[in-house]
């Protein structure tokens, strides 16, 4: 099976049981998956490589995916960023909006509406690139 969209998840560490349920999940659907822990170690794999999407988790220890997602869109505005919540406040959902997050998905519907989620930021890439 070709390997899709390589992307970066960025879940807290605590929560393993999720983390491992939608990696696998990711992983089962073709897209190479890389889990980081926390907003920081997610910025500093970003400054190695670049994977075709971010996936954030709003609430992350120290900063916050809203935070993580500033970081990023100072760095790579076209970086595809989809947040997945279910705990974000109306403010930070704003907020990501102004930012340009690509897609934001409530949880728990996740794994239910991720596939759809990537396959619209896969559509966008293909639209952009003059290839």
């Amino acid at each position: 099976m070709k390997t899709q969209a390589p992307f970066v998840l960025v879940r807290r560490q605590y929560a393993i049981r999720a983390i491992c349920c939608h990696a696998e999940a990711f992983e089962a659907d073709g897209h190479e998956t890389t889990v980081m822990h926390s907003g920081e170690e997610g910025l500093a794999y970003l400054t190695r490589e670049r994977p075709d999407a971010v996936v954030l988790d709003v609430r992350l220890p120290v900063l916050n995916g809203v935070a993580v997602l500033r970081k990023i869109r100072s760095t790579d505005p076209e970086l595809p960023v989809i947040i997945m919540t279910g705990l974000a406040t109306l403010g930070e959902i704003a907020e990501a909006r102004r930012l340009g997050v690509t897609e934001i998905i409530e949880k728990p519907e996740v794994l239910k509406h991720f596939s759809e989620a990537l396959a619209r930021v896969q559509s966008r890439g293909r639209r952009q690139d003059p290839t």
